[in-house]
C-alpha cells in the first residue's frame, strides 16, 4: 500500500472519529440545565454543562494510533530485504511497542485532544455571549449553540459545538452581517466558501430591496454554515493528524532500523517532494527536491526548519492543509558492505 493509499484510508477514519466524539457530546447535552445557567447569567456554568472533556475523544485517539501503527508496518514492508555480500538476508521490522514510537503517538494524540478541549471552552463562551448580546432569550441562545434535533436522524444540527473559536467568531460575524441590512456587509456572506448556496437568492433579494434578511431565514442559513464548518474542521483534522502520524512514524521506523544495527544514519537521505496541490504554498514549491541527511532538517525560504512535512514543531503556516510528501533514499550497497565487513572482522 502506498503512502497516499494509507492517507486515503485513514484520513476519513480520523475525521469520522472526531465527528463521533462531537455527536456523543451533543447527545449528552441537557437543554434545561444550560438554559437555567443562562437565565442566571452564568456563562461559565453553561459551558461546563456541555461536558466537553478529553475522555470523549478516546475513539479519535484510537484512530490515530491505528494510522500510526499501520504506517510503520507498511513502511518497513516497502523496504527491500538487505542482502550482504556473504548472502546474509536482513529483514526490516517495525516495533509497535517501541518506546519512542509509543511516546510519539501518545504525545500527538494528547496534544490534539488538549488543544481541542481548551479551545472549545473559549468557543462555547463566545457563542453563548454572542447569542445573549444579540437579544436572544436563554432557550434560543442555548439552541443556537447545541443545535436542534433532526427528527429524521435524531442528531443535533446547526449548533456550534465542535467548532474552533475562530470559526465561531466567523459565524457570529456572518450572522451580524446578514441582520445588518448593510448591502456591503451582506454581500460578504456570498463570498463564503462554506455557505449553503441555496440561500443565495434570498440574500441577493434582500440586498436589492435594501433590507436585512429575515431573522428566521438567517437562523437556517447560519445553521447550515455551522454544519458545513464542522464538516470542514473534521476533514482538516483528518488531513493534518493523519499525515502527522504517518510522517512521524516513518521517521521513527527508519531510526528503529538504525538502532537495531541494520542501517546506519549515513546510509539514508531524505527528499522533500511537493504535492502539486490546487493551492500550493510558494515556499513548499521552492523546497521541492531539497535533499538532506536523515537527521538534518529541511529549510524553508523563510528559515523555518522541518524534519518532515507536518513536523509538529513547525508553525501552522507550514502544516495546515499541506499535502507535500517525503522520499527516503537508502544506500543499500553501502549498508550491505558494512554488514559484511563487520561479520568478517
Amino acid at each position: 500500500m502506498s503512502f497516499e493509499e494509507l492517507v486515503q484510508k485513514f484520513e476519513p477514519r480520523v475525521a469520522a472519529a472526531f465527528r463521533e466524539a462531537i455527536d456523543g457530546i451533543e447527545s449528552a447535552v441537557v437543554l434545561k440545565t444550560i438554559v437555567e445557567h443562562l437565565e442566571r447569567g452564568d456563562i461559565a456554568g453553561a459551558v461546563a454543562a456541555i461536558q466537553f472533556e478529553p475522555e470523549a475523544f478516546a475513539t479519535l485517539e484510537l484512530a490515530l494510533r491505528e494510522a500510526f501503527n499501520a504506517g510503520g508496518v507498511n513502511f518497513v514492508q516497502s523496504l527491500p530485504s538487505l542482502v550482504a555480500s556473504d548472502g546474509t538476508r536482513v529483514l526490516f521490522q517495525f516495533g509497535v511497542r517501541n518506546l519512542e514510537a509509543e511516546r510519539l503517538i501518545r504525545e500527538q494524540s494528547s496534544t490534539l485532544v488538549a488543544n481541542i478541549t481548551e479551545d472549545q471552552r473559549e468557543a462555547l463562551r463566545i457563542a453563548f455571549e454572542a447569542g445573549l448580546s444579540q437579544g436572544k432569550n436563554p432557550t434560543g441562545t442555548a439552541l443556537g449553540v447545541i443545535g436542534r434535533i433532526n427528527r429524521v436522524t435524531g442528531r443535533r444540527e446547526g449548533g456550534t459545538i465542535g467548532l474552533a473559536s475562530r470559526q465561531v467568531d466567523f459565524i457570529v460575524r456572518a450572522r451580524e452581517n446578514l441582520l445588518s441590512g448593510d448591502p456591503a456587509l451582506m454581500k460578504q456572506y456570498l463570498d463564503l466558501k462554506t455557505r449553503d448556496k441555496r440561500f443565495d437568492r434570498s440574500v441577493a433579494k434582500a440586498i436589492r430591496e435594501g433590507r436585512a434578511v429575515h431573522a428566521d431565514m438567517v437562523g437556517k442559513m447560519i445553521g447550515r454554515l455551522s454544519d458545513n464548518n464542522l464538516k470542514l474542521r473534521g476533514e482538516m483534522i483528518g488531513l493534518e493528524e493523519t499525515r502527522t502520524a504517518l510522517f512521524s512514524v516513518r521517521d521513527n521506523a527508519i531510526h528503529q532500523q538504525i538502532d537495531a544495527g541494520k542501517l546506519a544514519a549515513q546510509d539514508v537521505t531524505k527528499k522533500w517532494k511537493h504535492s502539486g496541490s490546487e493551492h500550493p504554498r510558494i515556499q513548499h514549491i521552492q523546497m521541492a527536491n531539497q535533499s538532506v541527511a536523515l537527521d538534518m532538517p529541511f529549510t524553508a525560504p523563510d528559515g523555518t526548519l522541518m524534519m518532515y512535512p507536518h513536523d509538529p514543531k513547525a508553525p501552522a503556516r507550514h502544516r495546515i492543509g499541506c499535502k507535500c510528501r517525503l522520499e527516503y533514499d537508502i544506500d543499500y550497497i553501502a549498508a550491505g558492505l558494512r554488514r559484511y565487513r563487520a561479520r568478517a572482522a
